[in-house]
């Protein structure tokens, strides 16, 4: 058995052009290096990367029917950003089956994160065109069966102030504005409460160590109850 086919075995597809899973595979340097007009797998990435963004949103929406956008658009981007896809890339050993050019080759192109995340989009954009929608989404329900078991309906809130800032003004135009309530306790462990106002409106309330760990905490009250719908 080839190594091409073996990949195939790997990838659960079967080519019916080869050619395509070799263009998938075969990196820009190859171009760069030699000066020539060598086809190359940016084509495919691209269109790799827009399969990819339509299946895995389609999942989110299935997976999770009450939610809204900004649930699907941060779901996505982590499952999508670079060192996930290269994870993938290196579960279907894909880097072995890269085709680099030396210099690329002797620079360590077939462990770089970039270049592994690249071509796996590539060979989703190959397996599309060879297979048809059907065969794309197979492939990328398997490849990303655990990914998709673990993501949250209510994913980590990272930056609460941020997040909430952005979520009222889409909506009005209008910023939230946070008031001290009180400041209490001796100077080595002092204590704050703020709270967080939108449209003269308190949202929510929030204490803390310091001022700003107060208005973060209230930020956080205030999109869990926005969340909640309460």
């Amino acid at each position: 058995m080839s190594d091409l086919a073996a990949f195939q075995d790997r990838l659960g597809c079967k080519f019916r052009d080869e050619n395509l899973l070799r263009l998938a595979l075969t990196h820009p340097s190859i171009a760069h290096e030699s000066g020539l007009a060598t086809a190359h797998n940016q084509r495919l990435e691209f269109l790799g990367d827009a399969v990819l963004q339509l299946i895995l949103t389609q999942k989110l929406y299935e997976q999770f029917p009450g939610s809204d956008e900004g649930l699907f658009t941060k779901a996505r981007s982590k499952l999508v950003n670079r060192r996930a896809l290269a994870e993938h890339a290196r579960a279907i050993n894909l880097g072995a089956h890269l085709i680099l050019a030396p210099g690329e080759e002797s620079s360590g192109g077939r462990e770089k994160p970039s270049v592994l995340a690249d071509a796996f989009e590539a060979v989703l954009g190959a397996i599309y065109l060879d297979g048809g929608f059907a065969a794309a989404r197979e492939f990328v329900a398997r490849e990303f069966s655990t990914a998709l078991a673990v993501v949250d309906d209510a994913p980590a809130i990272t930056n609460p102030k941020g997040e909430l800032q952005e979520r009222l003004q889409s909506g009005s135009g209008q910023a939230p504005v946070y008031e001290l309530v009180s400041a209490t306790g001796p100077d080595h462990a002092r204590s704050f409460e703020c709270r967080v106002l939108h449209a003269g409106a308190e949202l929510a309330r929030g204490t803390g160590p310091s001022k700003k760990d107060a208005e973060t905490a209230a930020a956080l009250a205030a999109l869990e109850r926005l969340r909640g719908g309460k």
